[in-house]
């Protein structure tokens, strides 16, 4: 009888586990923090943060921060907001914050960013620009190699 307890419980955790990840996919602009994540959930925050981490691979506000340097991604190759505009429109309150995590993820600043890929995505499907411009995720990016000359 233990045995269905504790699987239906790990069920029931998993099921609060995935509207925990569809909140933050879909308030990510939206203040959020791992208390009020772990409130909704009904669950305590050092709860939810170690199931999410073992579920998903990463912590709920690595997470989070990823899905708003993802929208980011998006709004920059736009080429017609600024970067202090994008960051706010994404939900970050910090320029600070949002450049480095940006910065961690992607492996260039968001200005570096915009200037790079404003005409790189010209021609190419919205959806397959997503696809290909995705961030690395659970990983810092990869320095690249400098150039010999």
């Amino acid at each position: 009888m233990s045995s269905k307890r504790t699987t239906a419980q790990h069920l029931r955790d998993l099921a609060r586990l995935r509207r925990v990840r569809d909140q933050i996919d879909r308030d990510y602009a939206q203040p959020l923090d791992v208390e009020a994540l772990a409130h909704g959930a009904h669950m305590s925050a050092g709860h939810l943060s170690r199931q999410f981490r073992l579920a998903y691979g990463e912590s709920p506000y690595s997470y989070l921060m990823t899905r708003r340097i993802e929208r980011a991604m998006a709004l920059l190759r736009r080429g017609d907001l600024s970067v202090t505009d994008v960051c706010f429109a994404v939900g970050c309150s910090s320029l600070g914050t949002f450049s480095t995590r940006f910065t961690e993820l992607v492996g260039v600043s968001p200005s570096a960013y915009r200037r790079q890929q404003a005409d790189a995505v010209v021609g190419i499907p919205s959806c397959m620009a997503k696809q290909v411009m995705r961030p690395i995720r659970n990983q810092e990016a990869i320095a690249s190699e400098p150039e010999l000359n």
